[in-house]
């Protein structure tokens, strides 16, 4: 029997491995009642409990075609290790991005300086654990915390992912205390750059993109969690046209499978544009594998395999084309 074919591994850049756990539960009428739900479930964490439990999740990523993770990680220092172990026990290649919270949020997000979340990152970057400067949001870190965390990340060239443009409350709330937009403000406290990457920028308006193409940075876009959570649609064609790179991330793990969010980026393209074509077949694989693994600062990781024999694939011409079009991941293995 042929070996079946293989492609680089899909990479999930933004994910809460612990959010998985509210897949099915009622989760409130809008985005601010689901995130009371959220909190709740955040504030029974412990170590013992992310070490168990993100393994499974963790393991379904990969068994979705996930080779690398990206996890967005604001539940403490002890947690963050639980979740380097629980990554390595389920063989996905892992970066942890420590989140900055200085505000808002529950009690156990929060450091009490912007020193004191830096010592935590360096505590885990001195036990091997790959990194990044995570700022969770503008909600969340004032302006002189963004200010050090760009400045850090630029000098030891870390990545920097953050929320921004998510909802419009908090564009409003931004507008409030800064009279700046979020990427406004990012732009501004040197947050952005080639190695930053936004996340969700759903209501991103033409400056905001502008910034971020001149800057050079991506935007992770993460289309089953924002459609589950009424976010928005990203604006696909816009951030083409001024050359913003993307990947994709399971966000709160609604559903997990790369594929289905790649359609669904593309779906958004075609329905804001009337066309067909706003991507190729290799550009969507390359926004789920290659762009994701540049947001995290990944130079190399596992592929996976193709089976083409799945009933997904009977009859199809291309295998490639069928893949993004029309497969769930239940088509991909771990290559051998």
């Amino acid at each position: 029997m042929p070996e079946p074919p293989r492609i680089p591994g899909f990479v999930n850049a933004h994910c809460h491995a612990f959010q998985r756990a509210l897949r099915g539960r009622t989760e409130g009428d809008d985005f601010w009642a689901w995130r009371e739900t959220m909190l709740e479930l955040a504030a029974a964490q412990t170590p013992q409990s992310v070490r168990r439990d993100y393994v499974d999740v963790y393991r379904e990523l990969g068994a979705a075609g996930y080779t690398a993770v990206g996890e967005f990680h604001y539940l403490g220092l002890e947690e963050a290790r639980a979740a380097a172990e629980a990554a390595a026990e389920a063989g996905i290649e892992l970066v942890l991005l420590h989140v900055a919270y200085a505000r808002g949020g529950i009690e156990r997000f929060r450091q009490e300086s912007v020193a004191a979340y830096l010592r935590e990152l360096e505590d885990l970057r001195a036990g091997g654990i790959r990194v990044g400067v995570a700022p969770h949001s503008v909600r969340a870190c004032p302006r002189e915390w963004l200010v050090e965390l760009g400045r850090y990340a630029a000098e030891h060239e870390l990545p920097l992912h953050v929320h921004a443009d998510e909802q419009p409350r908090e564009i409003a709330e931004c507008l409030a205390e800064h009279g700046l937009r979020p990427i406004e403000l990012l732009d501004a406290c040197g947050c952005l750059g080639p190695r930053s990457t936004v996340v969700h920028a759903t209501h991103a308006d033409g400056h905001e993109l502008d910034l971020l193409a001149a800057a050079g940075s991506r935007v992770c876009a993460c289309p089953a969690t924002e459609a589950n959570l009424g976010d928005g649609f990203l604006p696909v064609e816009r951030l083409l046209h001024r050359g913003i790179e993307l990947c994709i991330g399971s966000d709160s793990n609604v559903r997990i499978d790369p594929l289905e969010e790649l359609r669904e980026l593309d779906g958004i393209a075609r329905r804001q544009s009337g066309r067909r074509d706003v991507f190729t077949v290799d550009d969507l694989l390359a926004i789920g594998s290659a762009g994701g693994a540049s947001a995290l600062g990944i130079g190399s990781w596992p592929a996976v395999a193709v089976d083409v024999g799945h009933a997904q694939l009977a009859g199809v011409e291309d295998w490639r084309s069928a893949l993004v079009a029309a497969c769930s991941a239940e088509v991909l293995r771990r290559a051998r």
